[in-house]
């Protein structure tokens, strides 16, 4: 195992710029941290390319397991790659998998229409991994999936069903040749309540963005628009619980 204690280690330096989707892109790889999501990754064969921890971890089982390819890290440097305030101590650099570009649109979807905050995504992941989902695409404009916020809110979801990045409206086409139902989700009354619909274990759900929604194409595009009455005097659910409140109230159980 290699020690690093200086912030202004070069290995250091770039292993930080890994927060920034431009540097994602161009190394085809991402940074994960906490004990919780590096199990994870170990457990679902993802390919941890370096491992860094710090001295208090150097005994962990994932550290030894990786000896080769470990940096032992200072506290300092810890908290300069953490997004958290009370750092683990235990950070994963992985390589991105390559997915087919084509989902195969079978069973159930969540298909996230540029969907801006991090944690709003990585809810919505989660969740449809909780919901039993099969897969989740993300729109182009749609939060980066690798960003660390992201990464940490799906809490390891993201190991356990596949997640594609394609053009909106490309994914709503491929979706209904698949022969799935595809629901657009709106804050309209005049739209169909969701408790209302026939109930099939083929569809794909379309979540929108935080402020705007979906566009009124995007609503054209769908088979049927759906909404969850609101009882009370909120205007509107935020966009990872309306997506909860849909994907198991549209599951067919």
């Amino acid at each position: 195992m290699k020690y690093i204690e200086s912030r202004k280690n070069d290995e250091i330096k770039q292993i930080n710029k890994l927060s920034k989707t431009k540097q994602i892109k161009k190394t085809g790889t991402y940074l994960i941290e906490g004990f919780h999501l590096v199990r994870e990754a170990d457990e679902n064969e993802q390919e941890i390319v370096t491992l860094l921890a710090t001295e208090k971890n150097e005994e962990d089982r994932l550290v030894k397991k990786y000896y080769d390819n470990t940096l032992i890290i200072s506290e300092e440097i810890a908290k300069d790659l953490s997004e958290t305030q009370t750092p683990q101590g235990i950070f994963a650099v992985l390589k991105i998998k390559t997915e087919d570009k084509t989902p195969d649109f079978k069973g159930q979807w969540v298909i996230l229409a540029d969907v801006q905050d991090p944690g709003n995504v990585g809810t919505i992941v989660r969740t449809a991994d909780a919901a039993g989902f099969d897969g989740v695409v993300t729109s182009l404009e749609t939060a980066d999936i690798y960003q660390p916020k992201v990464q940490r809110s799906m809490q390891g979801s993201q190991f356990h069903l596949p997640i594609y990045r394609m053009d909106l409206e490309d994914a709503i086409k491929k979706a209904k040749i698949a022969d799935l139902t595809v629901y657009g989700s709106e804050v309209n009354s005049e739209a169909v309540p969701y408790k209302e619909l026939d109930r099939t274990d083929n569809f794909a759900l379309v979540m929108g963005n935080e402020a705007h929604g979906l566009s009124e194409n995007t609503l054209k595009m769908t088979d049927k628009n759906i909404y969850i009455p609101i009882l009370g005097k909120a205007e509107s659910l935020n966009v990872a619980v309306a997506a909860g409140v849909l994907m198991y109230g549209l599951k067919n159980i």
